[in-house]
């Protein structure tokens, strides 16, 4: 007699996923996991994740997450340079307008004198 093998049990449970194309909240059945649907909000195709791949996904939330966070970071330390650059260039440019200043005065001062 040969033994049979039952098929596997359907994984239970929801998969909650966000649609490939147009980013809005999915909920199927998890027998649905690897197959490719119609969104039902834009009617793009979306790949229903696995649900190991569930996992995988919380791991690169995390991931992206953090890779946020260090990205904000550093667009705050960049933005200072910059503010602290422009301010020098202010200065820079008001130096700039007293020597033109100067040198119109002087000019003038030595037109007179040469006349």
């Amino acid at each position: 007699m040969h033994s049979a093998r039952a098929p596997a049990p359907p994984p239970a449970g929801d998969i909650r996923f966000n649609c490939d194309v147009c980013k809005r909240p999915l909920i199927v059945d998890a027998a649905a996991a690897g197959m490719t649907l119609n969104c039902q909000h834009c009617g793009g195709p979306t790949i229903i994740p696995s649900v190991s791949s569930r996992v995988s996904t919380a791991d690169q939330l995390t991931d992206i997450e953090r890779k946020l966070k260090e990205n904000e970071s550093q667009r705050t330390e960049v933005t200072s340079y910059i503010n602290q650059l422009c301010i020098q260039i202010h200065r820079w440019k008001l130096r700039l307008q007293t020597l033109n200043e100067r040198k119109i005065e002087l000019e003038a001062e030595l037109g007179a004198l040469q006349r």
